[in-house]
């Protein structure tokens, strides 16, 4: 790790000194951040249960005890980030910029505090248009109008959550924004027979396709978007067949922030197919296999998702956020799930929050409930005969922000 710590430096500090001339500047920003955090209850998390989705489900041992009832408790500093912005001459008659940032999450559980790739990219600025080509936040990620709650998960699974390889256009015309988005998929990907990976978006041959258009004004913004993603789970069969089958999938989205007089007020609401990639609920599932070739035909499993925010305050700042989703289950019958949480019916989360920043350095603490209602599905993937499980996470954060 130290190597690595080491050698990104010398990479930034060479950069800086062969970016520092009159046509080339980089400067840097970020923040130091450390977070406590006790639940009430084992929880659905990664990085060490930094980052919370839900609770996890009853889990009997011999005696008929539930081994996931119980306190947990975790304190880590791998949020901490390093931005590094730089500006350059113009070309192709626009203005030229980038961003670099990096983060000490690690890319898996067993990285943790490894320096990872968060963005990068290439943007050019012209009067009204732009171009972004990198790694950036996934299109459904609206950069406007997210939760702006102190844990990390920044409201997953009610919010879609992603960064991906992209190239992005971007077209202004009075309070009017138009966002064309080609995707691919590296650190957020989607599961299938082989499990989590970028494969099966690689081998369809067809990127993800987003448009999504904003109306803006002084003190709002409203917009709509929608999302197409093509998967191909095999290239050969069980039965030594090539295979062929693809499942696509289709998701829209609304969302809107009011800037009121003593207030801000933030909603969004999300109806999609095969969600995984954005951790959130939902992916696909096997609804039929040709006996003679094992050529498999999938369906989509569909999730509701809403939530909203309210934000008072600026240098003491309190917050209520409030989300809700559904797994709507599929329109067919399902054999196999590629999904996350196919037994879970909804989850529900409700967490407030206090911040307090002077200068630079800020305190913040946030209780976030999330209840997750398990079941056991149907045929069509509806989750049924449900059992509430809750954790309540009392969150604790300091940040040095420079």
């Amino acid at each position: 790790m130290g190597k690595k710590l080491n050698m990104l430096l010398v990479c930034l500090l060479g950069f800086y000194a062969t970016a520092s001339s009159s046509d080339f500047g980089i400067t840097f920003k970020g923040f130091i951040k450390t977070d406590a955090f006790f639940d009430t209850r084992q929880t659905v998390t990664v990085r060490e249960g930094h980052f919370l989705l839900y609770p996890d489900k009853v889990k009997l041992d011999a005696q008929g005890n539930d081994v996931n009832d119980g306190f947990t408790f975790n304190m880590l500093s791998i949020q901490t980030r390093l931005t590094g912005t730089v500006s350059g001459p113009d070309a192709f008659g626009a203005a030229t910029s980038g961003v670099m940032e990096g983060a000490f999450f690690g890319h898996s559980n067993g990285d943790v505090n490894g320096f990872r790739l968060r963005h990068a990219f290439v943007k050019l600025q012209w009067e009204q248009s732009a171009l972004l080509v990198g790694q950036y936040w996934h299109p459904m990620f609206i950069t406007e109008v997210f939760p702006g709650v102190i844990s990390f998960n920044t409201g997953v699974p009610f919010q879609p959550f992603s960064r991906n390889p992209q190239i992005r256009w971007i077209h202004t015309s009075g309070g009017a924004e138009l966002t064309l988005v080609a995707a691919s998929q590296r650190d957020f990907t989607s599961t299938g027979p082989k499990g989590d990976g970028s494969v099966y978006l690689r081998n369809s041959a067809v990127p993800i396709l987003d448009a999504n258009v904003k109306f803006k004004s002084d003190r709002t913004i409203v917009g709509a978007g929608v999302n197409f993603k093509s998967l191909k789970p095999r290239l050969i069969t069980e039965n030594n067949y090539k295979s062929d089958s693809r499942i696509n999938s289709i998701s829209t989205m609304a969302f809107a922030r009011f800037n009121l007089e003593k207030c801000t007020v933030k909603i969004e609401g999300v109806y999609g197919d095969n969600l995984t990639d954005l951790l959130m609920l939902g992916g696909y599932g096997v609804t039929g296999v040709n006996e003679a070739t094992g050529e498999e035909t999938y369906t989509n499993i569909r999730t509701l998702s809403t939530w909203g925010e309210l934000i008072f305050g600026d240098q003491v700042m309190y917050g209520l956020f409030a989300g809700y989703t559904r797994n709507l289950g599929s329109k067919d019958n399902v054999n196999t799930y590629y999904s996350r949480g196919n037994t879970i019916a909804s989850v529900m989360r409700v967490s407030p929050r206090i911040a307090c920043r002077v200068g630079n350095t800020q305190f913040a603490a946030e209780l976030e409930y999330t209840l997750a209602a398990y079941g056991t599905p149907d045929s069509n993937g509806v989750v049924k005969k449900t059992k509430n499980i809750g954790n309540l996470r009392a969150l604790f954060s300091a940040y040095l922000f420079f």
